[in-house]
This record gives structure tokens, C-alpha cells and sequence, in this order.
């Protein structure tokens, strides 16, 4: 048997596990709930969350690959039998996901053009966004340079590829999100009626929790959010950590290396608030943190650019490079959980693997992009809002799959294999899991039922 490839280091595993996390789900969703659910609320609850919920099926994923050296396909079925459909339904999750999820990072990369080459102005047109996603020819033409950069990291393998790239790619995602945001607080503005609003009142928005009308109905959709938020965040529920895992080698310290990705992750998430909230607060005012979605990142944010006057142009580039990056990253990951499953499930090579779901991805692509003009049609969705094929894919695997992947895996490893294979994992080499206790809890109770809970709202069973 071939023996399997391992990051070198535990900085490769914690750089590549980490630019999983930091997608798209970070900057464009993350600051609009934390507006939305009263700042500092809402992140004194997403940081509760992060080291309790979060924890405990990052914990589990990274354990389940390290132990069965398995990606999600197969590694369910070799810890029991019985569950060999969550590792199928696990996979299947990064095969819907990443067809429009490269389609997404082409219009970034579009809009990072745009502003490289001195027109972000235009950018900041109405209808521009729109004009470009409905044209027939220019989003396919990205999404295939998008989804290239990302197949090419994955057949460069393991060590030459995915742990390369990170060690590359995340130091100047770091870089470049620090700089923006702190040139976030520094602007003000002066509206037309003289008001005037700084980034650092727009920081106020963000950390000081409005308590203001609370209620155990609010207090519990900031939850629901929040948890919905780890989803995206922790890159859990979609096989991605399961396939990283398996590259983790035996005698890396897992208790710091989970430790490492959750400090990673809720720095990237809190400075994506920071980045964004002061700067479209101070030129937009409250009713500019309305936005999420590509709404916020391709519509508001060109707008905010261009009210920054000259400089706005190059901060524009800068954010969009940003996004390049955290985008590539997460993409890589979501494409390795896949590549990864054919092999060990067919035996074939990463070559040919990634041929495979490069070609998958390349025409689910093109039908996503295809969506907004020839193939154009809207579907009402459970949750009420009306939406089109990207939008019934992210549904789909976001909010049917996944939940039903992690409550799957709670029951496996709470109650079928019982929480100590996970436990020994993690204390291999004299490791101490220093929240051991609060892991059996939460695997086995709170875990099951808190996504049980949001499983029921995201399919419009429970209404609140």
C-alpha cells in the first residue's frame, strides 16, 4: 500500500486548516450578522461558541482523519460500518460547493482587475455588478482562470501544493486584512447634511452589544446565527478537515494545532468586521450594513471605494487582492476533500482525480454562471426568499447537508464509538486535551440538540 503523504510540520497543517477557514464566509457574512445581532453580542456569542461547539466538531473531524489516514468518503465507513452514508453524503457537500464557489471567486478576481487597472470607479456604478453576471461570455472566461489556479495547486500534491501555497498565501492574507482594517479606523467623513462619522465610531457598531429590546427570542436567533456562522468559519460538516487530518502526522501535538486554527480563525473573522463595518458605516451610515452576500461585497464596498477618492482605488485592489487569497485558499481545501476521496475510494491517481473533478467543477461552473442569463430561473426556497441555481446548491449543502452530516457524526462518535476514540487521538504522545470533559458533553448532548435546532429552522420546519 502507498503510504500516504503528511504536512512536513504542524505549521503546514495549522496554515492550510486555517486558510480553509478564512473564505468568504468570514469577510462577506461574518461583519453583516455581527452588525445585524448587536455587535459585541454577537460576538461574545460567537466566541462562546468557537471554544465549545466549534471546538468539538473540529476537534472530531481532524481526530476522524488522523485515525482512519481516510478522506470523508472512506473514513466514516472504516470507523463503523453502519455510517458509511454520512462519509458519501460528506463528500458529496465539496462537490456541490465548489462549482459555484469558483464561479464567486471569478468575479472577485474580475472585480480585482477592475481595480488593478485604475477603473474601480466603475466599479461603483449601479448596475455593474448585475451587467457582469448576466453577460454570457466574461464570467465563464474567470471561473475557469479561477478554478485552473486552484486545480494546479491541488495536482502539485500535498507538501508541493497545499502546504506551499499556505505558507505563501496566508502571511500576506494576514498582512493585507491588518492593514485595512487598521486603515478603516483612521477614515471620516462629512455627509452632505454635515454629519460626520469616523471609522472608530463605526468600530462601536461592531464591539459594543446592544442590549436594547432583548429578548430570549433575539438572544436565541443571535445563537442559531452564530452557530450557522461556525459552519462557514470552521470549514466543519464538508469533509475538508477530515482530508486535512489524514495528512497530520502522527507525532504533531493536535491540542495546539486545534488551538492554533480557533485563534486563527476568530482573529480573520473579528478583523473582517473591522475591515468592513467602520468603513461602510462611516460612508453609508447604519443602512449600508444592511448588506451580506455579494450584495455587500460587490455592490456597497465598490461605492464605499469610491467615496475614499483617490486612495480608494488602491485600497479597493488591496481588499479585492485580499479576497483573492482567502478565496484560492478555501477553494483548494474544498477541492483537496474531494481529490482526496477518489483516490483512497478508487485508487486512481491525484492526477486523474483531480482531472475528474476538475471537469465536474468546470461544467457545474459554467451551468451556475449560465443561471444568470440563458438558464435563468427563480425557486422558492423553505426558508421564504426566492433564489436561482447558486443559491439552491448553497441551500442545498450549507443548509440541509451539513447539519445533517454533523449531527451524524455526533451520534457516531457520541454514542456509537463512544467520544474516547477521539480522546485518544488527540492525547497521543502525552498530549493533554485540556477541555476533555466539556468535548464528552458536548459530543454527545448539547452538540446533537443545538443542530438539531438549526437543522429544523434552515428547512423552514421552525419558525421563530
Amino acid at each position: 500500500m502507498k503510504k500516504r503523504n503528511t504536512f512536513r510540520g504542524s505549521i503546514g497543517f495549522v496554515l492550510a486548516a486555517a486558510g480553509s477557514a478564512v473564505g468568504l464566509g468570514n469577510i462577506w457574512r461574518f461583519p453583516y450578522l455581527a452588525a445585524k445581532d448587536g455587535g459585541g453580542l454577537f460576538l461574545v456569542m460567537y466566541l462562546v461558541l468557537a471554544l465549545t461547539f466549534g471546538y468539538t466538531l473540529l476537534t472530531t473531524e481532524v481526530a476522524i482523519g488522523r485515525k482512519t489516514k481516510q478522506s470523508p468518503l472512506t473514513a466514516y465507513k472504516k470507523l463503523h460500518k453502519r455510517f458509511a452514508g454520512v462519509g458519501l453524503i460528506a463528500c458529496l457537500v465539496p462537490v456541490i460547493i465548489l462549482p459555484y464557489y469558483c464561479v464567486i471567486g471569478g468575479w472577485v478576481l474580475k472585480y480585482f482587475v477592475t481595480f488593478l487597472t485604475g477603473n474601480g470607479v466603475k466599479a461603483a456604478q449601479d448596475g455593474y455588478f448585475t451587467g457582469f453576471i448576466t453577460s454570457d461570455a466574461e464570467p465563464v472566461i474567470y471561473t475557469i482562470v479561477f478554478l485552473m489556479v486552484v486545480a494546479g495547486i491541488i495536482l502539485l500534491g500535498v507538501n508541493k501544493g497545499i502546504e506551499s501555497s499556505s505558507k505563501i498565501i496566508m502571511p500576506a492574507l494576514i498582512f493585507l486584512v491588518v492593514g485595512i482594517a487598521v486603515f478603516s479606523l483612521t477614515i471620516r467623513h462629512t455627509t452632505a447634511d454635515g454629519v460626520t462619522r469616523t471609522g472608530l465610531s463605526g468600530l462601536k457598531v461592531l464591539v459594543i452589544p446592544d442590549l436594547e429590546e432583548i429578548t430570549f427570542k433575539r438572544f436565541f436567533m443571535v445563537l442559531l446565527d452564530a452557530m450557522g456562522q461556525l459552519f462557514f468559519s470552521l470549514s466543519v460538516a464538508m469533509g475538508i478537515m477530515i482530508a486535512y487530518g489524514s495528512y497530520m502526522p502522527d507525532d504533531a501535538n493536535m491540542v495546539k494545532s486545534i488551538n492554533q486554527i480557533e485563534i486563527f480563525d476568530t482573529m480573520i473573522a473579528f478583523l473582517a468586521g473591522v475591515m468592513i463595518i467602520p468603513a461602510v458605516y462611516t460612508f453609508m451610515g447604519r443602512d449600508g450594513m444592511e448588506a451580506s452576500g455579494p450584495s455587500l461585497m460587490f455592490v456597497s464596498l465598490p461605492k464605499v471605494f469610491k467615496e475614499m477618492g483617490t486612495i480608494g482605488n488602491v485600497i479597493g485592489c488591496l481588499f479585492f487582492a485580499m479576497v483573492i487569497f482567502a478565496a484560492v485558499t478555501s477553494a483548494v481545501s474544498v477541492m483537496e476533500a474531494i481529490v482526496a476521496s477518489l483516490m483512497d475510494r478508487f485508487g486512481i491517481s491525484r492526477k486523474k482525480a483531480g482531472f475528474i473533478e476538475g471537469i465536474i467543477a468546470l461544467i457545474g461552473g459554467i451551468l451556475v454562471c449560465l443561471g444568470y442569463n440563458k438558464l435563468y430561473f427563480e425557486w422558492k426556497l423553505p426558508t421564504g426568499s426566492k433564489g436561482q441555481l447558486l443559491d439552491i446548491m448553497d441551500y442545498i449543502s450549507n443548509n440541509v447537508l451539513m447539519p445533517v452530516v454533523a449531527i451524524c457524526t455526533c451520534i457516531m462518535i457520541g454514542w456509537v464509538t463512544k467520544p474516547e476514540i477521539v480522546i485518544d487521538e488527540v492525547e497521543k504522545n502525552n498530549n493533554k486535551m485540556g477541555r476533555k470533559g466539556l468535548y464528552r458533553i458536548m459530543i454527545r448532548y448539547i452538540a446533537p440538540l443545538l443542530l438539531i435546532i438549526l437543522f429544523l429552522k434552515s428547512v423552514g420546519v421552525m419558525r421563530l
